[in-house]
C-alpha cells in the first residue's frame, strides 16, 4: 500500500508578486508532487477563505499562517496515510471542520490536495490528466476550447474598462495547435492596432492589453479589426466573449459603468449587454450580474438563453451547493470551475459531475493572481470539460498552462478530440 512519507511547504510568489504557497508530497520516500495555488483579485463572498496573515508584513497578504497550518496541522495528520485522494481529501476537510476552509485555509488545504494528486500519479507513473480521468469517472480525454484574454479592465487593469475581460474563443479551429496559431495571430495584429492608434499596449494581470479606450465598444471593434486583420473571419473563425465581473461593479442598489457614464439598474445591465450581443459576434457572457443578484440572472436568462452562453462565475463559486440552487431557478448555461474556490481536489470533481449532471458547461478557470503550475489543463482534459480560461497568452504564468496542452495534444496523438466550437452549443445559432 502506497503511503505519504513527507509533507513539506514554503511561501512563494505569485503572478502578482504576492505571497502563495507551494507544498510537496511524497509517497513512499520517493515519488514527488508539488502544488502552488493561485489567488483571485475579483472574489466573490461565496468562495472558501483564502488565508492571509494581516499586519504590515507582505502588506497583511502573507500567508505564513496556511504554512504554519500545514506544516503544524495537516502534516503530522498525513503520515503513513494511504495515499488516495480522496482519504487525503477527506482527512483534511475533518481538520479543518469549517464549510468554508476558515481554520487552515483553502489555500493551505488545495496544495496539499493538489501535491498528492501529483505525487500518486508520479507513483503510478501515469500522466496527472489520466489519474484525474479515473477519479472522474471519465473514459475519454477531450482537449478544451480556450478562451482567451485579448483586452482587459476592471480589477485585472485598474479600471480602464468596466467590463473586467473581452476575450476571443477559436471555434473555427482544428486542434489546439491551430486554435493557439489563430489566437496569437489576433493578439499579436491587436498590438500593432493599439501602437498605430497611440494606446498603450501594456499587459494586465492576465496578460491581456489595458488600453485606455473611450468605451467598451471601441475596445470590441479593436479586436474584431484584428481579426479581420489576419485574415480570419469573425462568428466563423473567432468569436467573443465577455467576463463583466458584474459584483464588483455594483454599489449603492445599482451598477456602476463609469467608462460609459451609466448607472444601471439590473435589468439596465442586462439591456446594456443583450445590446452588445446582438451588434457583436459575442457567444458567451459571463456574471452579466451580481452574484446574489438573482432577479438579474433570471431576465439575463430569459433574454439570452439559447443565443449566448451565460456562465457563472461568483455566482456558483464552485459550490455544489450554489451549483444546484441556481440551476433550480434556471439562471446560467456554463459554470466556471475553479480549485481554489472549494479546497479539494475532490470538492472540485464534484462540481464538475454535478454540473454535467445539470446539463451545465463546466469551463476550468484560472485566477488573475496564478503561478507556474500547469494543473488546470491536466484537469479540463482529465474530466472532459469542454471549455478551459486561463489569460492570455503573454505572460508565463498563462503560457505553462497552453504549453501544457500543447504538450498533452501531442502525447494523445490525435485520440484526444479537440472540442472548438462543439464547446459551445451555441455556433449553429450565433456563429454562422
Amino acid at each position: 500500500m502506497k503511503r505519504i512519507t513527507r509533507v513539506d511547504t514554503y511561501e512563494v510568489l505569485d503572478s502578482r508578486g504576492l505571497p502563495t504557497l507551494k507544498t510537496r508530497v511524497w509517497v513512499d520516500h520517493e515519488f514527488m508532487g508539488e502544488a502552488m495555488v493561485p489567488a483571485g483579485a475579483s472574489r466573490g463572498r461565496h468562495e472558501a477563505v483564502e488565508l492571509r496573515d494581516g499586519g504590515a508584513r507582505w502588506m497583511g497578504k502573507g500567508v505564513s499562517r496556511a504554512v504554519e497550518n500545514v506544516k503544524s496541522v495537516i502534516a503530522p495528520a498525513l503520515i503513513n496515510v494511504e495515499a488516495d485522494v480522496a482519504k487525503v481529501d477527506n482527512i483534511l476537510l475533518d481538520l479543518d471542520g469549517t464549510e468554508n476552509k476558515s481554520k487552515l485555509g483553502a489555500n493551505a488545504i488545495l496544495s496539499v490536495s493538489l501535491a498528492t494528486a501529483r505525487a500518486i500519479a508520479a507513483y503510478e507513473k501515469i500522466p496527472l490528466y489520466y489519474l484525474i480521468g479515473r477519479l472522474a469517472g471519465v473514459e475519454k480525454d477531450i482537449i478544451p476550447t480556450p478562451m482567451v484574454n485579448i483586452i482587459s479592465g476592471g480589477h485585472h487593469a485598474a479600471w480602464n474598462l468596466d467590463i473586467q475581460d473581452l476575450l476571443i474563443i477559436p471555434i473555427g479551429a482544428k486542434n489546439f495547435v491551430e486554435a493557439l496559431e489563430n489566437v496569437g495571430a489576433v493578439y499579436h495584429n491587436l498590438k500593432q492596432l493599439l501602437m498605430k492608434k497611440g494606446l498603450t499596449t501594456l499587459l494586465a494581470d492576465e496578460g491581456g492589453f489595458s488600453p485606455d479606450c473611450r468605451n467598451h465598444r471601441e475596445a470590441i471593434e479593436l479586436i474584431l479589426a484584428a481579426v479581420e486583420e489576419t485574415g480570419l473571419t469573425p462568428k466563423t473563425d473567432i468569436a467573443l466573449a465577455l467576463d463583466v465581473a458584474a459584483s464588483h461593479l455594483f454599489k449603492d442598489g445599482s451598477y456602476m459603468l463609469s467608462r460609459e457614464g451609466l448607472t444601471l439598474s439590473s435589468h439596465e445591465l442586462v439591456d446594456f449587454l443583450v445590446d452588445l450581443c446582438e451588434t457583436y459576434p459575442i457567444v458567451s457572457v459571463e456574471d452579466g450580474c451580481g452574484e446574489d443578484d438573482l432577479d438579474g440572472w433570471q431576465y439575463l436568462f430569459q433574454k439570452l438563453s439559447g443565443k449566448v452562453q451565460i456562465v457563472g462565475d461568483d455566482l456558483f463559486a464552485t459550490n455544489v451547493k450554489r451549483i444546484r440552487m441556481c440551476s433550480s431557478l434556471s439562471l446560467a448555461t456554463a459554470s466556471l470551475i475553479k480549485p481554489n474556490q472549494v479546497g479539494t481536489l475532490t470538492e472540485t470533481l464534484e462540481a464538475i459531475r454535478l454540473c454535467k449532471q445539470l446539463g451545465i458547461k463546466p469551463i476550468v478557470s484560472a485566477r488573475s493572481g496564478d503561478t507556474e503550475d500547469s494543473f488546470i489543463a491536466d484537469l479540463a482534459v482529465g474530466a472532459a470539460c469542454p471549455q478551459i480560461k486561463i489569460g492570455s497568452i503573454a505572460r508565463s504564468e498563462r503560457t505553462v498552462k497552453y504549453n501544457r496542452l500543447l504538450e498533452i495534444e501531442r502525447e494523445q496523438m490525435g485520440k484526444a478530440v479537440y472540442m472548438g466550437e462543439k464547446a459551445l452549443n451555441l455556433c449553429n445559432n450565433r456563429c454562422e
